[in-house]
């Protein structure tokens, strides 16, 4: 795995690709602005690009905006975007152009080396890795939303495991069933949840994104 790690805090940047290096990864470059960034991602097309949100010379959302531009230049780039807090308009604005290969992370979760790795390979491999408190913030909702409700009890196990970033085959596993099981409670599930396949969201995230909600609210 090939990666581009983007953070102005110079020791942040150098202890993250020790990190990334003593688990055998390949840290490309290292950058601490967008523009250097964009400029590594142009010259050594790595896999991942890692990026703070917050970077020169505003320290707003410049690191969106290179997170952004990496993934309309490249396409098949997968983008891990650390925050050392939860930024709704950014975050949004990141899970709008697509989820597929995408990460948002809270900086402190680095600190959890195994869980980190996790969603970084997990990007990597076109999945998407959304911190539980980046979910559960951006996605509060005023009103009690009772659809989930309408789930049976198996349903709402097949959800469960979807939200810990398990795949069809792993939730089978996990549920002693057959993967066709797993489908059809799938299914089931976006019909429930008015999840219809024309939205403009992928809906399994959104799917997860109502579990996580409603277990927040219940916690």
């Amino acid at each position: 795995m090939r990666i581009v790690i983007a953070e102005d805090d110079l020791l942040l940047r150098e202890g993250l690709a020790l990190l990334l290096r003593a688990e055998g990864l390949d840290v490309v470059a290292t950058a601490g602005t967008p523009d250097g960034a964009l400029d590594a991602v142009d010259t050594h097309k790595p896999d991942v690009a890692i990026l703070d949100v917050r970077m020169p010379p505003t320290h707003t959302d410049e690191g969106v905006r290179a997170a952004v531009e990496a993934r309309r230049r490249r396409p098949d780039l997968a983008v891990l975007v650390l925050s050392a807090y939860v930024e709704q308009s950014f975050a949004t604005e990141l899970l709008t152009g697509g989820v597929n290969g995408l990460g948002y992370l809270l900086k402190e979760r680095v600190g959890r080396v195994e869980e980190f790795l996790d969603a970084l390979h997990r990007v990597a491999s076109g999945g998407t890795a959304i911190d539980p408190e980046v979910v559960a913030q951006l996605f509060t909702r005023s009103h009690q939303d009772t659809r989930l409700e309408r789930l049976s009890r198996r349903e709402r196990d097949v959800l469960a495991l979807m939200a810990e970033g398990l795949g069809n085959s792993a939730i089978a596993e996990r549920l002693v069933v057959t993967d066709g099981a797993v489908h059809k409670h799938i299914r089931s599930i976006f019909a429930k949840l008015d999840l219809s396949p024309t939205d403009h969201v992928d809906r399994r995230v959104a799917a997860v994104l109502q579990y996580l909600e409603d277990a927040r609210r219940r916690a």
